[in-house]
């Protein structure tokens, strides 16, 4: 791919391929499925076209929006407690903590 000039020799637009590529990235959609999308919108794409959209876009998408993406951090945990009353255990759950 030709970093200055991506869509260069592209049948569609740019617009209609990032599109296409984010929206499969995005949401749980099949090749199928933005077929039928595009179809719905007056373009004829085939699932196979799509394919090949994300399969040369998607790493060049991934790249560029890493960095601006927020760290998450995986660590976390309830304070959780099983209090007797009444000789009764009941669940007490108190709060949540970030660390």
């Amino acid at each position: 791919m030709n970093p200055k000039q991506p869509f260069k020799w592209r049948h569609y637009q740019a617009e209609i391929i990032l599109l296409c590529v984010r929206w499969y990235l995005r949401y749980p959609l099949s090749y199928r499925h933005l077929e039928e999308m595009m179809a719905e919108r007056g373009l004829s794409v085939d699932h196979s076209t799509v394919y090949r959209w994300v399969q040369a876009y998607a790493p060049e998408l991934e790249k560029r929006c890493s960095p601006q993406l927020k760290s998450t951090n995986d660590s976390w945990r309830v304070d959780e407690t099983y209090t007797a009353l009444a000789s009764v255990m009941r669940y007490n759950q108190l709060k949540y903590k970030s660390l």
